[in-house]
């Protein structure tokens, strides 16, 4: 009779135990109140297949395969470092290849060369970078940077960078793609630059390797973001050269910067805000693709236009300003360098001269990988093989 007991007993207990134990889907989950039922990252790269793949054609499946592989880095070198990092870094497989391309560009200067066509312009305000008939004038690259590579297809990483004796770190790991136009944008001793969307400081620490600035000013209107630009150059550049008198950190709406310094500088980096092409399709955090940032998404062509517009202002008659972006939007690219240059001629009286920068894709054809047949600017695209970009760029010299 006990037994018997016992085992009602347990058996209530094991019914009252199912009963509490929760049924397999019991309850629908909620998207809403969970994750999203599209992540950021899909709604990119479907927006990425439709645009893309109608632009680009035959390149965006091998463009599509390497945005969503792990991305290629360069190892930007520290001029102001005493470790010999250099040596330590080729001694590793590197290569400067910014030193390998120059050398190879002055064997090749003593040979017969084919003269390399101008960008073909359909702007009406547009001028041709050299006179009918005569060739390009030479590509001037600003020096002193020095920037190691692993070889094509190799994805070898490198290791955090460690500082010297003064605390300054040996090198700036970026991706190699984005130096580019900091090399076009020719800096020479003396010139007063504007860097105006300056965060979050790879740029503007690699034209402090020049050593040869003599002013530069570093802006980007998010206040948080220069906060972390002064910590990045606090970590490579001594404090000499981060004075007031050569350089100058500030938060200013840089859409703005035509009516605060009007007809200054020498030479203008605007490197705009964009769709981050790259990220976009593999990181859901900060994902300009998110539903909530619809609208920023869709502004972003006016603010690249208005941006390049009061970098064409500052810039002095005779200045040079240098457009970037890291998307392969034609929107956001082509298109925008084309309405600043109209606009400019229109409401500002402002002529502009396209600079020819089609012997840069064979200067670092070894390196990168170039989109083919662009009518107005070049263009780093992603391969297997060469995982750097996407980085676009376009060079403006300022006529009036």
């Amino acid at each position: 009779m006990a037994l018997l007991c016992d085992t009602r007993l347990l058996l209530r207990k094991v019914k009252d135990l199912r009963c509490l134990t929760p049924r397999r889907n019991r309850v629908k989950e909620k998207w809403a109140a969970t994750r999203p039922k599209y992540p950021s990252t899909t709604l990119a790269l479907r927006y990425f297949d439709n645009t893309y793949g109608l632009q680009l054609g035959q390149l965006w499946p091998s463009i599509r395969v390497a945005l969503l592989s792990e991305k290629k880095y360069g190892a930007l070198f520290n001029n102001f470092c005493q470790d010999p990092v250099f040596d330590n870094l080729e001694a590793q497989g590197c290569r400067d290849f910014i030193i390998d391309a120059n050398t190879e560009e002055m064997i090749c200067a003593a040979e017969p060369s084919e003269v390399v066509a101008d960008e073909k312009s359909s702007c009406g305000s547009m001028k041709k970078s050299d006179s009918e008939g005569q060739p390009p004038a030479p590509l001037q690259l600003t020096s002193q940077m020095r920037c190691l590579v692993f070889p094509r297809g190799d994805i070898t990483r490198f290791k955090p960078a460690r500082p010297d004796g003064f605390g300054l770190l040996g090198y700036y790991l970026m991706d190699a793609a984005s130096l580019l136009p900091c090399l076009v944008l020719d800096v020479r001793d003396g010139h007063s630059v504007l860097d105006l969307c300056a965060a979050p400081g790879g740029k503007t620490l690699a034209l402090l390797q020049t050593q040869c600035i003599g002013f530069l000013c570093a802006n980007d209107s998010s206040v948080s973001r220069t906060l972390r630009l002064r910590r990045t150059l606090h970590s490579y550049v001594p404090k000499m050269y981060l004075n007031e008198e050569k350089l100058q950190i500030t938060s200013y709406d840089g859409t703005e910067w035509g009516e605060i310094e009007r007809n200054t500088y020498d030479r203008v980096l605007v490197d705009v805000p964009c769709t981050t092409d790259r990220h976009s399709v593999t990181e859901n955090d900060n994902n300009i693709f998110r539903k909530n940032r619809s609208g920023e998404r869709q502004r972003l062509p006016r603010l690249q236009l208005d941006l390049l517009l009061a970098g064409i202002r500052a810039a002095n008659p005779g200045g040079e300003i240098v457009y970037s972006t890291c998307t392969l939007s034609e929107i956001q690219n082509q298109n925008v360098v084309k309405e600043a240059i109209s606009v400019a001629q229109e409401n500002h009286n402002i002529t502009l001269q396209v600079v020819n920068l089609n012997p840069l894709t064979h200067l670092f054809r070894k390196t990168f990988h170039f989109a083919p047949d662009l009518d107005l600017g070049v263009m780093v695209v992603p391969h297997l093989a060469a995982n750097f970009g996407p980085i676009y760029m376009c060079k403006l010299r300022r006529l009036t």
